[in-house]
């Protein structure tokens, strides 16, 4: 007995360094792992995401061709479909037969114009040609003035001598009787009282011819007014009949907006990828008819994968934009991709039961004790920098862990 009783004292000591160093193990297998659930994070609450867009025509019409089938990748700028061109390329060659006849009227009007402007040239000319005439008549109603003034001048003088030899003559001829003049002094006065008749005759004459010219410049000065007046009324008449542009010119915009509009629904008949993508979700065959804005399929950008994950409030401070990340999928869960943390989410859907509903009025606060308080989640962005295309689908399961940089 004392022999058992020795053995059992001797192994306690024993059992109890086993015992403290498995404590010891337990405790620092512990804070390892608190360590590392801190400093790196790791969620299984996390899914496979990527952009896609719904594929909406923008024309209408019939499918005349489809180039893809559901669930196929298709490279960037790969044609998928054609809606039939026919009546868009109607359309967009009457734009450019109306943009083209524009442009005709255009420059017939610019002809009509320049033929305007050379009229309104023609009628200055033919101003400056009759404010010459009216100036070369003017000058000659002077002239004729100036002849009738000396006519009458000469038509005096004519008569103060034709007077003075007809006195002279009535004078001498009783003396010629008493034979105090002589006959050939009495004949002498006799020629020159019939000469200086004859010369009265003549200013008179001239005088008359004087007077008929000066109607005559008088006449055609105002002839030349007249020509004139109508001439000044010629030009302005074609200057208020020279046509503008801006009425024709205002059109081209519009127009050319025709045109553009036209060959871009033309161009918008063809639908090529955008990028490389994968095609899900496709509703429609060929020969049927597609609408504006209603989708015919989805792509799924497959240039760039994300993991959307959601972590907990109190490690978000672990975690920063930048940060390299392994993300696992549950369909292969023995392949890691790298990632690194694109973005860290600033928000979520308030909980109704914590703080109610926000609603106008006063805010409705339900009166309850909560005694676990669950932390809330916030999605993490990472972004998968060496996804396959055929691997990675959108909404699968993940796990990621975040290593740190």
């Amino acid at each position: 007995m004392a022999e058992v009783a020795g053995t059992q004292t001797s192994h306690r000591p024993l059992e109890r360094w086993i015992s403290v160093t498995i404590a010891a193990a337990a405790v620092l297998l512990g804070l390892l792992v608190v360590w590392r659930a801190s400093y790196h994070p790791r969620t299984d609450d996390a899914e496979i995401f990527a952009n896609f867009i719904g594929m909406a025509p923008q024309v209408e019409g019939p499918i005349a061709q489809l180039n893809v089938h559901d669930n196929q990748y298709v490279k960037k700028g790969d044609l998928l479909y054609v809606i039939d061109p026919r009546p868009y390329q109607y359309a967009w060659e009457k734009a450019v037969s109306e943009q083209q006849a524009l442009e005709g009227q255009i420059q017939d009007e610019q002809r009509r114009i320049a033929a305007q402007v050379s009229g309104i040239s023609v009628a200055k000319a033919g101003i400056q040609t009759a404010q010459a005439d009216v100036t070369h008549w003017q000058a000659a109603v002077d002239q004729a003035r100036a002849d009738v003034a000396d006519a009458e001048q000469g038509v005096a003088r004519a008569r103060a001598e034709w007077s003075y030899a007809s006195n002279n003559l009535h004078r001498i001829e009783p003396l010629l009787e008493k034979q105090f003049v002589t006959v050939d002094q009495v004949d002498r006065a006799r020629t020159s009282e019939v000469a200086q008749q004859q010369a009265l005759n003549q200013a008179q004459s001239q005088l008359l011819v004087a007077r008929a010219a000066l109607k005559s410049a008088e006449a055609q000065s105002l002839h030349a007014e007249a020509a004139l007046a109508e001439s000044q009324a010629t030009h302005q008449q074609a200057q208020h009949a020279v046509l503008t542009l801006d009425p024709l010119v205002s059109q081209r915009g519009a127009r050319a907006a025709d045109v553009k509009n036209a060959r871009y629904n033309l161009d918008n008949c063809r639908v090529h990828a955008p990028f490389d993508a994968l095609v899900t979700n496709l509703i429609i065959s060929e020969g049927a008819y597609a609408h504006v804005g209603q989708q015919v399929f989805t792509l799924i950008d497959a240039r760039t994968w994300w993991a959307l994950a959601n972590f907990r409030e109190e490690q978000l401070r672990h975690i920063r934009p930048g940060m390299h990340a392994d993300v696992y999928v549950a369909s292969r869960p023995d392949q890691r991709f790298k990632g690194v943390v694109d973005s860290i989410g600033y928000g979520v859907t308030p909980d109704t039961d914590v703080i109610g509903h926000l609603a106008p009025g006063l805010p409705d606060v339900q009166r309850t004790l909560n005694w676990v308080h669950l932390a809330a989640r916030y999605p993490v962005r990472v972004r998968i920098l060496d996804a396959p295309e055929d691997l990675l689908r959108v909404g699968q399961t993940a796990v990621v862990t975040v290593r740190g940089y």
